[in-house]
């Protein structure tokens, strides 16, 4: 009895966390999708939870003993997700750990035993100040209350923590904030991450310091030091997107003579708002392919105490966003060419079969996120359609077919014999007669599946537009499954590796707590550094006037000025 007491309650960064309730039930005319375990949005109590189909969408719903019935919007197209869970893959325990299992998932973080994902991703908040104040932010350093920016000796110690993971290491490295931009040693933290062996950093920013006073060789100085990609703040083509709908034009232009080729849109959806401009981000991303390579989008994760009337304003899931585009986009972009993120393991699992090499797993929750490519074709320079991937690929019956050879390898199949075979029947999955003119995709697949040579996949990605979203949980959807293969992780200076939906989702447990620890008050941090590095003396201020008259500006908005100014 004791033994159960001290499981049902403990005390977690000075608050009272409680396991264990009643098992949902299934009411009248509702159909189980799978069992998981949730949280009360109050209280965090763990509590059994059920995800289940009511009127084609799924739901989450889990009772806590104190706060009642919580049910949630999961999934906005039921038969999606199902469809999405197809392809889930059986999880991969990591083998280094920097915490143990002191408590119930999501509550010893991390990484912890339990955790069934490496880190594909690593997250680094490089300050948490910024030059703008959006309401939907999930942090910034006016409204913490202190400033976080952790030294580049910390720093260092914090990177080289995921490069311990076996049998991978941290590669890719996302610096974030705030607006990293801010610091002046922004570049000193990239030839860091080089040093430590990163092969791919990206910058997470607004960009709104690349068109200020140094900004042309702050982006030279950030390419040549080792950023591979931008990841571009970009809410909506019209002037709703009022974190940088007028400098947008004048920082692709910057990129352009920075040569920075890699940029990937990063919209954050939210009904009724920029909800239908989905399809003109595409569009937008496609005429300016030369440097942008991508588009994220991410549908809002509602942090707060916010009533179950205003959620619903705002929630959209990942099929919504979906079946927006496929809407905006005349079907040209339907809702059967995106596919979640664990197809990704099963090519990395025939390639590790194959060659006897490791590879990065992306064994994430089929429920996390979706992607897909699109080729652009146009006429005359001008963007004139989109061809998905899956309109010349047969990709389920390509991963189908993988995952064949991959067992047949296991069981101790000659691999020169199924390398032939793969050989010949990739071709078998490529329509020829409706590949787009000139496109050698054969060759492409040949390149990556025979030969290794993975250089061609930055090929492959020059030749299409990447498609992606990401759907952050809250609390009010938050599934403790998705949290345990999570492979996004933050840093922390304690030398922690925090999964992002509990980072950011259980920000008083961890995010808050943890940089409020390591971060200087505001008011000391303005006695050290001056009072023009916080507040309102660093809020960006735009001559909108004089933006707007700007013939980069015109041009670059040629195509939809006519559709914003009805």
């Amino acid at each position: 009895m004791e033994r159960r007491d001290a499981f049902l309650k403990f005390s977690l960064s000075q608050k009272e966390i409680k396991v264990g309730g009643p098992t949902p039930e299934l009411k009248e005319g509702e159909q189980l999708i799978r069992k998981t375990q949730s949280l009360c949005p109050e209280c965090y109590r763990l509590l059994p939870a059920i995800i289940f189909e009511r009127e084609g969408k799924a739901w989450i719903r889990r009772i806590c003993p104190e706060h009642g019935e919580i049910e949630e919007l999961y999934w906005g197209d039921a038969d999606l997700l199902r469809r999405a869970f197809k392809y889930e893959v059986p999880p991969r325990r990591i083998k280094i750990h920097e915490v143990g299992y002191d408590h119930p998932c999501p509550f010893s973080c991390g990484l912890c035993p339990m955790h069934l994902n490496y880190t594909a991703l690593v997250n680094l908040v490089a300050t948490n100040r910024c030059d703008l104040s959006c309401w939907y932010c999930f942090f910034y350093a006016e409204r913490a209350g202190f400033v976080y920016e952790p030294s580049l000796e910390q720093i260092r110690r914090m990177l080289s923590v995921p490069r311990k993971q076996y049998p991978h290491g941290g590669l890719a490295l996302q610096i974030t904030g705030g607006e990293p931009l801010l610091r002046d040693d922004l570049v000193d933290i990239v030839r860091i991450a080089k040093e430590l062996g990163y092969t791919h950093i990206q910058l997470n920013t607004n960009g709104l310091r690349f068109i200020g006073k140094g900004g042309m060789e702050l982006s030279r100085s950030l390419r040549e030091s080792g950023v591979n990609t931008i990841y571009l703040s970009f809410d909506a083509v019209s002037p709703i997107n009022f974190k940088n709908h007028w400098e947008v034009p004048y920082i692709l232009e910057v990129f352009r003579k920075t040569n920075v080729t890699s940029v990937v849109l990063v919209p954050t959806v939210i009904r009724n708002w920029n909800t239908s401009e989905l399809g003109d981000i595409i569009k937008f991303a496609a005429e300016n392919i030369d440097v942008i390579r991508g588009v994220n989008f991410q549908p809002i994760s509602i942090t707060g105490r916010v009533p179950r009337s205003e959620r619903m304003k705002y929630r959209i899931t990942i099929p919504d966003t979906i079946s927006l585009i496929e809407e905006e986009t005349d079907g040209e972009i339907p809702r059967d060419a995106w596919y979640p993120v664990p197809v990704a393991s099963i090519f990395a699992s025939f390639l590790e079969a194959f060659t006897g090499r490791p590879y990065l797993q992306m064994r994430n929750h089929p429920a996390c996120g979706m992607a897909t490519y699109v080729y652009v074709e146009r006429h005359n320079g001008k963007v004139v359609g989109f061809k998905p991937i899956t309109e010349f690929i047969d990709v389920a019956g390509l991963l189908d077919y993988l995952k064949e050879k991959t067992e047949e390898l296991r069981r101790g199949g000659n691999r020169y014999l199924v390398g032939l075979k793969v050989l010949y029947g990739l071709r078998k999955f490529i329509h020829n007669e409706k590949l787009p003119e000139g496109l050698k995709l054969w060759n492409l697949l040949y390149n990556i599946f025979i030969r290794h040579d993975y250089g061609v996949l930055g090929v492959f990605h020059y030749k299409f537009l990447f498609l992606g979203m990401m759907h952050f949980m809250d609390l009010y959807n938050y599934d403790v499954q998705r949290v345990m293969r999570c492979n996004i992780h933050y840093v922390v200076p304690d030398g922690r590796i925090v999964p992002f939906c509990a980072f950011n989702v259980l920000s008083d447990l961890y995010r808050d707590s943890i940089q409020k620890q390591y971060s200087v008050p505001l008011e000391k941090w303005i006695e050290l550094k001056g009072k023009d590095t916080v507040g309102d003396a660093i809020k960006y201020k735009r001559d909108v006037k004089k933006l707007e008259s700007g013939e980069i500006y015109r041009r670059t908005y040629a195509s939809f000025m006519d559709s914003w100014r009805k």
